[in-house]
């Protein structure tokens, strides 16, 4: 037999070994290529409702929605919530009605990544509180934040930076610079349930009495896909209230909330 110069043979089972070879890096490409894509946003609506009759008769209702949302280098943090609640008494016939809450709240925070822990970013803030005789705070704070603990399940960072503080309490309207120290902690567990507490100091720089703390710690467990009860404690203090007016004001909430 006569073969032309310059053309090799290759034997067919090295052919079909290298079609199955090819064949099988196209199938894993197409599975890499199918497979579902990371879910960014993470986010649960919470709702409360409390209520009772008899001699008085008392409700108290809060909503919240709470969103985090991941990037490869950057972080998104958005939250609102709103409360109303009321207690009527009776006496003599004369029906007297008193307001226990009635706020208005919310937050939106950008962080980015320098590193796998280290990040920078901006807080904003806002905040109305009838009872506390705040009609509005407004806070700016831009950071420095590192992840002391970051995996899939548990993650603490801390943060610190300056606040831009302008407030309307008790009628005075005030602006000031201010110190931010916080801190926020969450660990979700194999079954689905989750705990999470965080601590937000911030203290006017030019009068370090002047100072409010924010503070929450919670607890949720699934009951049924993406819903779950879960029991939240607040704590806010005002080391500097409006007059007439306590320094601290805690809520213990219970209630369900979705998750999506």
């Amino acid at each position: 037999m006569k073969i032309k110069k310059g053309i090799n043979l290759v034997p067919a089972g090295a052919v079909l070994a290298g079609l199955f070879t090819c064949s099988n890096i196209t199938v894993a490409a197409d599975a890499i290529t199918n497979a579902p894509p990371k879910k960014i946003w993470d986010s649960v609506a919470a709702a409360d409702l409390a209520m009772t009759r008899g001699n008085s008769r008392s409700f108290l209702a809060t909503v919240s929605i709470n969103s985090h949302a991941k990037w490869e280098t950057d972080e998104l943090l958005l939250g609102a919530g709103a409360g109303y609640g009321d207690t009527t008494t009776k006496n003599n016939g004369v029906e007297t009605k008193t307001e226990t809450q009635d706020y208005l709240k919310g937050f939106a925070q950008y962080n980015h990544l320098f590193t796998e822990r280290f990040y920078g970013g901006i807080r904003l803030e806002g905040l109305h509180d009838n009872i506390a005789d705040i009609n509005y705070r407004f806070t700016v704070s831009p950071m420095a934040g590192y992840y002391f603990i970051k995996e899939t399940n548990t993650s603490l960072a801390a943060e610190i930076g300056p606040s831009l503080v302008t407030q309307e309490v008790g009628g005075k309207k005030d602006t000031y610079c201010g110190l931010r120290l916080a801190e926020r902690f969450e660990h979700t567990f194999a079954g689905g349930a989750k705990i999470w507490e965080s601590v937000e100091w911030i203290a006017q720089v030019d009068k370090f009495d002047n100072w409010i703390l924010n503070a929450e710690a919670g607890v949720s467990a699934p009951v049924y896909k993406a819903l779950d009860v879960r029991l939240v404690a607040q704590d806010n203090y005002n080391n500097q209230p409006a007059t007439g007016h306590l320094k601290n004001d805690f809520k213990l909430l219970a209630g369900i909330g979705y998750r999506f």
